[in-house]
């Protein structure tokens, strides 16, 4: 398949998955996560690929949900919009399933949706100007993909809620302090910094590794599907709601709402 928001190179048992809008800072529309799904189960099928790292062209890794191209499945018929609404988290079940050692490659922001990519991957190496923020509290909307389980698991309860329901940016260096990042280095040495981790899994026996990351990732999200099988449509409350109508005005005015609670 030729892809038109991603680009693949395969070095040998290491492939680079990079996103490929760095115009729209790599924010996610329908098509470039259809892009990503397709891209993340094609590895299922390969032998050679032992390790995946995942990048943004240009300056960030992941801005988010594209809200400039809300795309025909807004338009559609709910029992429509409910399937394609759940877009965002089959590919965050296709990149957590991957049998491949994956490794994000995080530059810049990782943001709402590019943060719920970061989160489903193995290891994340980031640069110094990286950071992470959810910004969907403030448009007035809940955290779906079913990806509040992965950022909970990596940096606690309390600090979960400060990112998800306080929509705070957090930095590289409390990053790496929080666990989020498994190592940081300057953004020169990004990419090399990744490789040699993905050099240091691929010389692994592959079957072995692959089988011991799907045990470790099956103990960890064991209840994440029944417990998260709501929040599509928790989404789709949402966007019903007097406050979302008020978050969305005043995020793009800049001004400070004042909610009701309706």
């Amino acid at each position: 398949m030729t892809y038109q928001h991603l680009a693949i190179e395969y070095l040998g048992p290491i492939a680079v998955v990079t996103f490929n809008r760095p115009e729209r800072a790599n924010a996610l529309n329908y098509a470039h996560l259809a892009e990503i799904e397709h891209a993340a189960l094609g590895f299922r099928e390969d032998a050679q690929t032992r390790v995946v790292i995942f990048t943004g062209a240009g300056k960030h890794f992941s801005s988010g949900a594209d809200l400039t191209d809300p795309g025909d499945e807004y338009r559609a018929p709910l029992v429509l919009r409910r399937r394609r609404t759940r877009m965002g988290e089959r590919v965050i079940h296709a990149l957590y399933d991957i049998d491949q050692i994956t490794i994000a490659a995080w530059n810049g922001a990782a943001m709402g949706g590019g943060a719920c990519i970061a989160t489903a991957l193995d290891f994340r190496i980031g640069a110094d100007d990286c950071f992470m923020q959810y910004p969907e509290i403030d448009i007035g909307l809940n955290l779906m993909w079913q990806s509040l389980p992965l950022c909970t698991r990596l940096v606690g309860a309390s600090r979960a809620k400060r990112l998800v329901a306080g929509g705070e940016r957090i930095h590289a260096q409390t990053l790496l302090q929080w666990g989020a990042l498994d190592d940081l280095v300057p953004r020169a040495q990004l990419l090399q910094r990744a490789m040699e981790m993905a050099n240091q899994y691929a010389a692994k026996p592959p079957a072995a590794v692959q089988m011991v990351k799907r045990s470790v990732n099956a103990i960890e999200a064991a209840l994440d599907r029944s417990v998260m099988h709501m929040d599509a449509d928790q989404n789709l409350l949402t966007q019903t709601t007097d406050d979302r109508r008020i978050a969305a005005a005043s995020y793009r005015s800049d001004d400070t709402p004042t909610f009701t609670g309706n």
